[in-house]
């Protein structure tokens, strides 16, 4: 019997868990956080149910933020919209070194991730459920791992030393390509620019001419252009490459 893609992708990510323990960083990086392996029933539980799109498109973001995906190990993992809209539950342990600024307390968190409130808004707002979103849509991140700095701050990969960042991004790359393989996207949308430059490396790598890459506008809260209404915006974009229709068109 032929792989499914969400088994395909259960493999991939248990993959990339491990070569993602397998790296070392050091200064400004004081914490690493890997919610592929706290979060991790989570995790497999969102690419069983909702990893099942070929030929879609493929939304990448960059890596896990404090308060969504490494409290719920779901990608965005805002935890009201992973429990709420995507119907995902659970226990969440806890990685073995926690920062005392950036506990890990799971669906108990009471902060909310602006990012990711705003991103699965968007997709709530515009399909009707889950299931009509993941049929010709899937949202992963391109690493798995939270760095977090002495004082707390996330750091995103771009900002670690030159030495560490290449074996990460190898790893990330690989784990990319894979993606591209398993879910044979029509089209990639990256999550910000660096988001965009990671596709746009792993497709000219694959050689995928048939898949498209783009990107929106980054809903943190810490762009400003993201706070003058992130989501009219991103769907604007999307509608101009030609992702989605024009809702009044």
């Amino acid at each position: 019997m032929p792989e499914t893609s969400s088994h395909a992708l259960v493999t991939a990510a248990s993959r990339l868990s491990a070569a993602a323990n397998d790296l070392h960083f050091s200064s400004p990086v004081t914490h690493v956080y890997n919610p592929l392996d706290y979060a991790w029933n989570i995790h497999r539980e969102y690419l069983q149910r909702y990893g099942s799109c070929r030929g879609g498109v493929l939304f990448l973001g960059i890596n896990p933020g404090p308060f969504g995906m490494a409290q719920t190990g779901i990608p965005f993992g805002e935890i009201a919209a992973v429990r709420d809209w995507l119907g995902l539950q659970g226990e969440v342990d806890r990685p073995t070194r926690e920062h005392p600024k950036r506990p890990i307390e799971g669906f108990a968190c009471s902060r909310s991730e602006v990012s990711g409130r705003r991103l699965w808004g968007l997709f709530a707002d515009r399909f009707t459920s889950p299931e009509a979103f993941f049929a010709n849509h899937f949202v992963a991140n391109y690493c798995p791992l939270l760095f977090a700095g002495e004082s707390g701050k996330n750091l995103t990969p771009d900002k670690l030393p030159a030495s560490e960042r290449a074996p990460l991004l190898d790893a990330c790359d690989h784990h990319l390509q894979e993606l591209l393989r398993i879910l044979e996207p029509a089209w990639i949308i990256g999550v910000g620019s660096f988001a965009e430059e990671r596709a746009r490396e792993a497709v000219a790598a694959r050689g995928e001419a048939g898949t498209r890459v783009g990107r929106i506008l980054h809903p943190s809260p810490a762009s400003p252009a993201a706070n003058r209404g992130w989501a009219k915006q991103a769907e604007q974009q999307l509608v101009k490459v030609g992702v989605w229709k024009d809702r009044n068109g």
